[in-house]
């Protein structure tokens, strides 16, 4: 009966507002789906393409920046049950490929479609009231396909002029925010790259996705304003389109996607030794799932967005046995969750933000809208937790957010141990106590974001998040 539903909604492209997503250690606070009307694309209603976040920290707020079919969403997500939309830039229409990145309080959007496009900044910088569009045009280049900014350089694959002459990757100072200055094209270093899909960059080192051609480790030299190689991994097994990638935090692990055919696997490997790139492991949810885009947080977490199997958030940190923590299916219209792909593979969660810092994800699923999802449960392990039947005491923490005193109490006769850790797992604090536990902590000298307060005791644990504010 269930199933029968679905594809009834579908067939008659009905917003899921009250849909139940199926999922697991992640839930839902908040959703929004702004583009309402007529601004949708083809048969299975794409609305919406590529998002990322940005904190405004003078105002201590956060917001969602989304890509839409006929322009870009401003969305302020600071109350996380009610978002609302701040601002909103209108673009090239019926778009599907749609990308945003930020530096400082600027927000860079490119449009790859076909026909006339722009590249448009935008200045955040009097948001919630309003933003400013402070470049538009086809000067620098008519497409981008992708982007990333990393230190004040921001890197754009895909490029297509308004002559209609093409460039696989370029690379462009943002030394003046608002009028970058092309500083290199990749074909000028090496010409047989005929495609840079995606790039993940840190410290002008590019991991760059070639599609079909593979992966290809590039550097950009500042002193010469010129690109070297310093490795590949081509040709591996089963290799199909090399779409994007992330990099864990102590450099030695990729995580990557190949889009297309339909039903590829994520993997894993280990970037070492650039010039002997080894395969760690390949997996997937489902077998039909379709992975688009991963985040990787520190050297343990991978959020992946899988088009219609929607958010899968995965243990990574011991290479070679790589484990579902959570996932939030953002798009049950179809996919693993109901036993059934059908129609269009590349649909339902194209991308998500886990960075900002309330420890909030976002995520933008084409045809359903925003989703703003706690993974508490996924990050703190809530099945060993749960392992253990006895009932816990309450763990009570108060006021949360907190910006200095925060007030614990924890009624027990038992020894506890309090630990205090960051999303990565780091113990920032660790204390021991015999009986219940009523005092006040002082947070004031922790760095800003969210931590898990959790108490042991007896082999129970409870844990609470706490968003720590400054």
């Amino acid at each position: 009966m269930k199933k029968h539903l679905l594809y009834i909604l579908v067939l008659f492209s009905f917003v899921l507002k009250a849909q139940t997503y199926p999922n697991q250690n992640i839930s839902l606070l908040g959703l929004i789906d702004p583009n309402t009307g007529t601004t949708t694309i083809g048969p299975d209603g794409r609305k919406y393409n590529g998002c990322w976040g940005w904190y405004q920290t003078s105002l201590n707020k956060e917001y969602a920046i989304v890509g839409a079919s006929h322009g870009t969403y401003f969305i302020d997500v600071s109350n996380l049950t009610t978002p609302s939309v701040s601002a909103f830039v209108p673009g090239k229409t019926n778009v599907t490929v749609r990308e945003v990145k930020t530096y400082q309080n600027y927000c860079y959007i490119t449009c790859d479609e076909g026909g006339t496009n722009t590249f448009q900044i935008v200045d955040m910088s009097t948001l919630p009231a309003t933003v400013t569009l402070v470049y538009n045009s086809n000067t620098l280049f008519e497409r981008g396909h992708t982007q990333w900014i990393s230190q004040d350089k921001l890197y754009i694959g895909g490029v297509t002029y308004s002559n209609t002459t093409a460039s696989s990757m370029n690379v462009y100072s943002l030394a003046t925010p608002t009028a970058p200055l092309l500083l290199r094209e990749l074909k000028q270093d090496f010409p047989v790259i005929s495609y840079v899909h995606d790039m993940f960059v840190r410290n002008d080192t590019v991991f760059a996705s070639c599609g079909y051609q593979g992966l290809y480790v590039f550097k950009f030299n500042s002193a010469t304003n010129t690109f070297s190689q310093l490795g590949s991994y081509t040709g591996y097994a089963s290799a199909t389109y090399n779409h994007s990638s992330g990099l864990t935090q102590d450099g030695k692990h990729l995580l990557f996607c190949d889009e297309s055919p339909a039903g590829s696997p994520i993997r894993y490997v280990d970037v070492q030794n650039l010039s002997n790139i080894q395969s760690v492991q390949t997996f997937q949810p489902f077998i039909g799932t379709t992975p688009h885009n991963p985040f990787l947080i520190g050297d343990k977490w991978a959020v992946v967005s899988c088009y219609q199997d929607g958010l899968y958030i995965y243990d990574i940190s011991q290479p070679g046995n790589v484990a579902v923590s959570g996932y939030f299916d953002t798009y049950p219209q179809s996919g693993g969750n109901i036993g059934n792909y059908f129609g269009q593979d590349y649909r339902g969660n194209w991308g998500a933000y886990p960075y900002l810092p309330s420890g909030i994800i976002l995520a933008s699923d084409m045809q359903n809208g925003l989703f703003i999802l706690d993974p508490t449960d996924a990050f703190n392990n809530p099945v060993s937790v749960k392992s253990n039947s006895t009932k816990s005491a309450e763990l009570i923490i108060y006021p949360n957010p907190v910006s200095q005193n925060l007030a614990v109490n924890y009624n027990t006769v038992y020894a506890s141990k309090l630990e205090l850790k960051n999303i990565l797992g780091q113990v920032f604090l660790q204390k021991q106590y015999n009986g219940s536990i009523s005092e006040t902590i002082d947070v004031s000298g922790f760095e800003a974001g969210t931590y898990i307060l959790s108490i042991t005791e007896q082999g129970n644990t409870s844990h609470k998040k706490l968003i720590i504010n400054h």
